[in-house]
């Protein structure tokens, strides 16, 4: 038989790059030991340090695109004029809100987290938390609503609770208004948005001032209502297209009642408009000679009873 050839000579290995290389693979196998490790389950799921790095990463990513879509919201509210800083706030919270909870998700469904599983094991304390936070979520719905309908905005003047109010600012769980007394107060959205409230500027700034006063029976009523009338157009703050107009509200017990009508268009400054007509009522009233009624009490005796009186006082 034919002698088998010789092995072909091989270069011999260099010890040092043997041995960096083993060291390498050494080091690649911890690190990829520590990152596949389970740290603990969720489910049938085991969670690792690359599933928590991964949904990290996720986060971090949906938080820039929510910051780049608040600033295009902004940019859109710029574009078409709308100046309403609360609206803004609020329709960028959402979008806050809605990038980060999809974020979210979309990390668990990436790591392998079965989310029918997940939402199906916690239905049962999902529904105690709803329970427990059922107002929190009524306000949540009422100021979606609230933007979406724009019934009420901020710099809108209000009455509730008869009270007037500024509207200040408006956030997703309520909104702060302040009053005349310059109080802040922090009115849940659900008040505002089941319950009655008037709304001053929510077409235009236009609100009638009213007036109440009495004056006495004997009094000229063609006269009373002259006097009145020139009160309300002697007004700066008047609307000049709308005339003063005065009312004969009631025959009162002691007094025949008038109301005095004056339109204007700045409805937080009523109760100071309400004290100028009331001081030029009582000028031109007291000028034009005619008596402002106060309540009198007529008591008539008997005759007997006087007579019986009569006899019983000493003389």
């Amino acid at each position: 038989m034919p002698e088998a050839a010789p092995p072909l000579p091989t270069a011999p290995a260099d010890p040092a790059t043997g041995e960096m290389g083993e060291v390498g693979r050494e080091v690649g196998n911890f690190f990829n030991g520590v990152l596949s490790r389970s740290i603990f389950h969720l489910g049938d799921t085991p969670v690792s340090l690359t599933s928590l790095l991964t949904v990290a990463f996720i986060l971090v990513v949906g938080y820039q695109v929510s910051r780049g879509l608040q600033g295009a919201t902004e940019g859109v509210f710029k574009r078409r004029g709308i100046e309403d800083e609360g609206t803004l706030r609020m329709v960028q919270r959402l979008v806050n809100y809605a990038v980060l909870c999809l974020a979210f998700l979309v990390g668990l469904q990436t790591v392998g987290i079965d989310l029918s599983s997940l939402l199906a094991a916690g239905a049962v304390f999902a529904v105690g938390i709803g329970l427990a936070m059922q107002s929190i979520a009524e306000n949540f719905v009422s100021g979606v609503i609230l933007l979406v309908e724009r019934t009420i905005r901020p710099g809108d003047i209000i009455e509730i609770d008869d009270r007037t109010v500024r509207v200040v600012e408006m956030s997703v769980r309520n909104t702060l208004v302040r009053t005349l007394d310059g109080e802040d107060i922090i009115v849940p959205n659900s008040n505002l948005a089941q319950g009655k409230v008037k709304n001053f500027t929510s077409r235009d700034r236009l609100l009638r001032v009213r007036v109440k006063v009495g004056v006495h029976y004997d009094s000229d009523l063609v006269a009373v209502r002259q006097v009145l009338c020139d009160a309300g157009s002697k007004m700066p703050w008047r609307v000049e297209d709308r005339p003063s107009e005065a009312f004969l509200r009631d025959f009162g017990t002691s007094s025949v009642d008038w109301e005095l009508c004056v339109w204007c268009e700045d409805p937080w400054q009523v109760q100071r408009y309400q004290d100028q007509l009331r001081q030029a009522i009582w000028d031109g009233l007291k000028e034009g000679g005619i008596v402002i009624s106060y309540p009198q009490l007529d008591l008539h005796l008997d005759p007997e009873l006087l007579e019986s009186l009569r006899e019983r006082s000493p003389r």
